[in-house]
């Protein structure tokens, strides 16, 4: 790839936007994509929310993470009447407060450090109203109850049970050396975006259980998510029927349980992973999704 030419950076509400919109409209086994809805919850609903959080992430740094996270999802909810985003806005938000020209893996835990009280309560008041599926309550900093004084040691409470929480407890740590790392190595080797895209989302699933599925099926089932994610894998590459047809399988087997075994929370992440490419000039123009290579 090309050297990255800053004189045609896009900015933060651009990177937000379009990293919504390639995670999306690429076709990642389980997911909504432009050739598969939800019921309830179609591929226009992401393209509407993707479009309506830009503007906000823009000014993340001046408005702070709980003013933005919220702002997000009121503009979400405004738009689509539906919780479409709330995990990628989480993620998102805090890297879009990195100032630009710093880099994003040291300056992160500056951005998480000055958390505050206010921050706490306006994600808990975006998580209720976003009313995720599948959260369940705990004993402790339940987003049910009164919001902590600390955010950053309410997402360590619930690092162990969801992933977009463990980035928060660890520096985002999973983003930059293994969401980051997979999609570049496979840009580089010359793989169309979506196929990137979609390979990614695969050996994150692999290797972290998803907690959406988790929460909503238990850990199990997760785990065999996991399980055929690697299998998927070892079939092959873009391009050959072999994987072709793995894909296809596990698509299937995600979605014979109608919505509940939906690999969400990787999507979340991958999603924060493109940001940090545009962001970061590693996804550069032209930006060319296409349809994957299924051989």
């Amino acid at each position: 790839m090309s050297t990255f030419d800053r004189s045609h950076a896009l900015s933060i509400g651009q990177c937000a936007t379009l990293a919504c919109l390639m995670e999306v409209t690429a076709p990642k086994p389980g997911n909504v994509h432009r050739g598969a809805d939800f019921e309830g919850l179609s591929y226009g609903d992401f393209l509407v929310a993707a479009a309506v959080i830009g503007p906000v992430l823009e000014n993340a740094a001046a408005t702070g993470l709980g003013r933005t996270v919220l702002a997000a999802v009121e503009a979400t909810r405004a738009a689509t009447g539906t919780n479409v985003n709330l995990g990628t806005i989480l993620l998102l938000a805090p890297l879009a407060m990195v100032p630009r020209g710093t880099p994003l893996e040291s300056c992160i835990a500056d951005v998480l450090a000055g958390l505050d009280a206010r921050d706490a309560r306006d994600v808990y008041r975006a998580i209720r109203l976003a009313q995720p599926g599948g959260l369940g309550r705990v004993e402790v900093d339940d987003v049910a109850g009164s919001p902590p004084d600390d955010l950053l040691a309410a997402m360590s409470q619930a690092a162990g049970r969801d992933s977009v929480a463990r980035q928060y407890a660890e520096g985002f740590q999973d983003i930059f050396h293994v969401v980051l790392p997979a999609l570049t190595g496979q840009l580089t080797a010359g793989m169309p975006l979506a196929d990137a895209i979609v390979r990614t989302h695969l050996e994150l699933m692999s290797r972290y259980p998803d907690s959406l599925i988790a929460r909503k099926c238990g850990v199990a089932v997760a785990e065999k998510a996991a399980a055929r994610a690697r299998q998927t894998l070892d079939a092959g590459l873009p391009g050959e029927e072999p994987y072709a047809r793995a894909v296809a399988d596990l698509d299937f087997w995600l979605r014979s349980d109608g919505q509940r075994r939906n690999p969400g929370t990787t999507a979340d992440l991958v999603a924060a992973g493109l940001f940090a490419a545009l962001r970061d000039g590693i996804i550069q123009a032209p930006y060319r999704l296409g349809m994957p290579d299924r051989g």
